[in-house]
């Protein structure tokens, strides 16, 4: 039996379905950690996570198998062991797995316990649970495995205590939230190891997948509570750690602690990593977005030049006879700061095109919120046209104000691959400006531009859509001040709208953004996919029903 250990964390990314080059990354990663006993990957790190309806096809499972048994005789030459995620299938059943492979071959296979089933999270759909697991001996040592959704629940760890577990190591899948970061170490790391007493491996993958970020932030944890280890958040990161048996507790030897991100620059990293990593895996050369001159496209515009590099971002202008002459000027200057290309398009003449082939129709009808919307709609055209042409991703710059209320064209500015600001309330849009303007994101260094990405006027002028003349979001809406508490406790909290009046607005007001809400649910499932940010998301996390008569007054 060792009174010693050295144990590699491995924070990598992943890509999902990409089993051969998920395989070949984790032996490249062991090469680096060859003084290593040990090295540990995050959850289901050789097929990817979340793998959703992927994992049923039987020729994923095979070629996961095979995949393994490589990473296994891999591990003949004498070097680190591999703690691997990975899935299984026993008597018609899938699994959710860790594996340790060591001398050759695979010694020992844990099944993960608690099956997550909210939010993101479908793995009942999935897996089967498997039994409490027992811990697994490594040198002697008995190491327990809690998997992700695992560590949530005091019985699982407290299982393993009892079963001898002299050390926790939890592989995890764990895509950024708001304020994630304090409820992974305090409440529940934390929790764990003061209910246990045994120190604990807590390891994050990294990178986007379709809707999610991860954002690393693997750390180990101490029995005593102290942080020995912290990864930093948003890279890979490979370190050694040093373990000594004293006195019968094994000691993590202190090592380098990252400083993690504060809001707003782990929301921005978020946006930043899941683009970069959704137009990148799906082979896009860049993107293309209509800047308007408006706050959430110069924006998006940013966060994709910090993600791909300015070469990568084209920004194209359409004007109409609505289109004031400052949203040109800031245009010009977003794109100028920015580095990226620009192009001017018109679209008067496709706005007359429509009225002439639409005049008959509309003889004995007034202009109205029609033709505002076929504006929105020939620029969705348009820049469908040059992704069309040129393979370009059509990213849309809605925020998640507007996306609520549907304040929103459908077949519109909501046309496109992808949205960053999906889940940004228009307030948080404003926040995100300011700090992009005044500070460089990690990911975005040597990437995007250092000084300002555009004019303070952007940030400052009241919000519009240019469609009439001197329209205002306001003309419609609550200020957004005033609108995007309403819209968290109604989305985010579920609250009704008697809570909210209790809290302090007006009934009305917030009876009729509930209506909006619910009646904009067929815009939002016909949206493109965007980063989640907060607890909520459209998406994956709220499931409403279009088809819906409750109303909570």
């Amino acid at each position: 039996m060792t009174d010693k250990l050295v144990i590699a964390l491995a924070q990598m990314t992943q890509s999902v379905g990409d089993l051969a080059a998920n395989a070949d990354a984790m032996l490249q990663w062991r090469e680096r950690a060859r003084e290593a006993d040990l090295i540990v990957f995050p959850e289901l790190q050789l097929i990817g996570y979340p793998p959703e309806d992927l994992v049923l096809k039987p020729a994923l499972v095979e070629r996961a198998n095979q995949e393994l048994d490589r990473l296994a005789q891999a591990t003949a030459d004498g070097g680190p062991a591999m703690l691997v995620g990975t899935v299984v299938a026993s008597q018609g059943v899938l699994f959710n797995v860790v594996a340790l492979l060591e001398n050759g071959a695979v010694t020992a296979i844990r099944q993960k316990r608690e099956l997550p089933n909210y939010g993101t999270f479908d793995e009942k759909r999935l897996f089967a649970p498997g039994p409490l697991p027992a811990p697994i001996d490594f040198k002697g040592v008995k190491i327990g495995v809690p998997i992700c959704e695992d560590i949530w629940f005091p019985f699982v760890t407290a299982h393993l205590r009892a079963e001898g577990a002299e050390l926790l190591i939890s592989p995890n899948g764990s895509p950024f939230e708001i304020d994630k970061d304090d409820r992974r170490i305090n409440a529940v790391a934390g929790t764990r190891v003061r209910e246990t007493g045994l120190p604990l491996i807590y390891i994050n993958r990294v990178g986007g997948q379709d809707e999610l970020a991860f954002d690393g932030a693997s750390f180990v944890m101490g029995a005593d509570l102290s942080i020995a280890h912290q990864l930093p958040d948003w890279e890979e990161a490979l370190v050694l750690t040093q373990w000594e048996k004293w006195d019968g507790q094994w000691i993590c030897m202190p090592g380098e602690r990252h400083a993690l991100d504060e809001r707003p620059a782990d929301i921005y990293n978020a946006m930043t990593i899941a683009l970069r990593d959704y137009v990148d895996r799906n082979r896009f050369p860049g993107v293309v977005l209509g800047l308007s001159g408006g706050i959430d496209s110069a924006l998006s515009a940013a966060v994709a030049v910090d993600a791909l590099g300015a070469d990568r971002v084209w920004c194209v202008m359409m004007p109409s006879r609505f289109t004031s002459q400052h949203s040109l000027d800031d245009a010009v200057e977003c794109a100028r700061l920015l580095g990226v290309r620009y192009d001017v398009i018109p679209i008067e003449a496709g706005t007359a095109a429509f009225d002439a082939m639409l005049g008959d129709v509309f003889a004995e009808r007034q202009r109205d919120l029609t033709e505002e919307n076929i504006q929105s709609r020939i620029r969705g055209v348009l820049l469908m046209a040059l992704s069309n042409k040129f393979g370009h991703m059509l990213l849309t710059t809605g925020n998640k104000s507007e996306m609520s209320v549907g304040y929103a064209t459908i077949y519109g500015d909501m046309a496109g691959g992808y949205s960053v600001l999906k889940d940004a309330y228009k307030t948080t849009v404003f926040d995100l400006s300011r700090w992009r303007n005044a500070n460089v994101p990690s990911l975005g260094e040597g990437v995007g531009p250092a000084g300002p990405v555009m004019p303070e006027r952007v940030i400052t002028k009241p919000p519009s859509a240019e469609l009439r003349d001197d329209q205002k979001d306001e003309d419609s809406l609550p200020p957004y001040d005033l609108l995007d508490p309403i819209l968290y406790g109604l989305v985010e909290e579920e609250l009704s709208v008697e809570q909210l009046v209790a809290r302090g607005f007006d009934r009305d007001m917030v009876a009729r953004i509930e209506r909006l809400l619910y009646v904009a649910e067929y815009k939002r499932r016909q949206s493109p996919p965007g980063v989640k940010l907060g607890i909520r998301n459209f998406g994956r996390d709220r499931r409403y029903p279009i088809t819906n008569a409750f109303r909570t007054l």
